[in-house]
């Protein structure tokens, strides 16, 4: 096992291999100096979009365009592209280059039952072995996490011809097929065509669900919210942090839009408690994610219900934070402590093979 280097931080001087080189700053300075860590935070995600050649931040051009098609709500001038990189104006038209119902940006697989899903411990499909979940990558996404585990959606080519339709997507699905699990990257960019889907799947039995961060449009998080729980399905919000200046400091946005959509989603709990709606998850990133951030986070999530299900996810080095160290084995527990403490009922510790045994 490769040792890890210690970083220091820039703000208080503290010494870690806790500290990504990438921020600069440590977990708790974070929290706590606003300003010198939004402002360091800027310049690494405005790096990590130029490699691909996307946007910097949300574009928010005077007299642009509106996309209404996630939180982020750009607003995009002449031969801009939106945040997410398939919305780009030409001739004083919005074009959506992908994610329209004609055209999604994917790749899927057929996952044997039970799976390593994030709800598989209390979701229908657990019980469903000899059947398979479709699983439906979308390559785009509205946030920036420096730690994303699936950075590679960022490669995808937006070249002519690449892309598949909802109708053919919902024509992978065969008499095996159980369930259906829209992910990525992030389906919120790509909603119109995941909703498209999603119907087609509906019709012929299948039980639908997502994997999101949550920065959707209210309006079509209620059509998703709708097709799970008419199929049996659920949605799953990825909260990454509760702290606003942590989570843009991790992810390059707010986390508002997330908080809000998951409040939203629950209010609909008590129309079919079993299997649960909704269901939360937390990455938990070693030196910024912790016990403290996650007991917070835990308590926003049992203030809407404390049955609702909690899943604790290992790190595993990636992408721009790949100088941090797998998550430690008294990080989780200590972590799964504080969730309880704050009042949740079910929470379960995930991704368990990646966790490092303290030393």
């Amino acid at each position: 096992m490769t040792a890890q280097l210690d970083q220091v931080c820039a703000l208080c001087g503290s010494r870690s291999s806790l500290i990504s080189a990438t921020l600069g700053v440590c977990g708790r300075c974070a929290r706590t100096h606003r300003d010198q860590t939004l402002l360091r935070a800027a310049m690494a995600h405005a790096a990590s979009r130029r490699t691909f050649g996307l946007p910097e931040v949300p574009p928010c051009t005077p007299g642009g365009i509106r996309c209404s098609i996630c939180a982020r709500e750009c607003r995009v001038g002449e031969a801009e592209r939106g945040y997410c990189g398939l919305r780009i104006v030409r001739d004083g038209r919005l074009v959506h280059l992908a994610g329209t119902p004609e055209r999604g940006l994917l790749s899927w697989y057929r996952d044997p039952l039970p799976t390593n899903c994030v709800a598989d411990w209390v979701c229908a499909g657990h019980r469903q072995a000899g059947w398979h979940n479709l699983a439906v990558a979308y390559e785009s996404c509205s946030s920036d996490c420096l730690f994303c585990q699936n950075w590679r959606f960022r490669e995808a080519s937006l070249d002519a011809g690449s892309g598949m339709s909802a109708s053919e997507l919902a024509q992978a699905a065969d008499r095996r097929t159980f369930c259906v699990c829209f992910f990525g990257g992030d389906p919120a960019p790509q909603m119109p065509h995941a909703l498209a889907a999603a119907r087609r799947l509906a019709e012929r039995g299948v039980v639908v669900c997502w994997e999101t961060a949550g920065a959707i449009h209210p309006k079509l998080l209620d059509q998703a919210v709708e097709l799970s729980l008419r199929t049996g399905g659920c949605i799953k919000f990825d909260l990454k942090a509760y702290d606003d200046t942590l989570h843009q400091a991790l992810t390059g946005v707010s986390n508002r839009p997330t908080l809000e959509s998951f409040r939203r989603a629950a209010e609909r709990l008590g129309e079919r408690p079993n299997p649960p709606l909704v269901v939360a998850s937390t990455l938990l990133v070693p030196g910024y994610v912790d016990a403290e951030e996650v007991g917070r986070l835990a308590e926003f999530i049992a203030e809407q219900d404390p049955e609702i299900p909690y899943s604790l996810l290992g790190f595993a080095p990636h992408f721009c934070m790949a100088d941090l160290p797998r998550t430690s084995l008294r990080h989780a527990e200590s972590a799964r402590v504080a969730a309880r403490s704050a009042g949740l009922r079910n929470v379960r510790t995930a991704n368990q093979h990646l966790l490092l045994r303290d030393c």
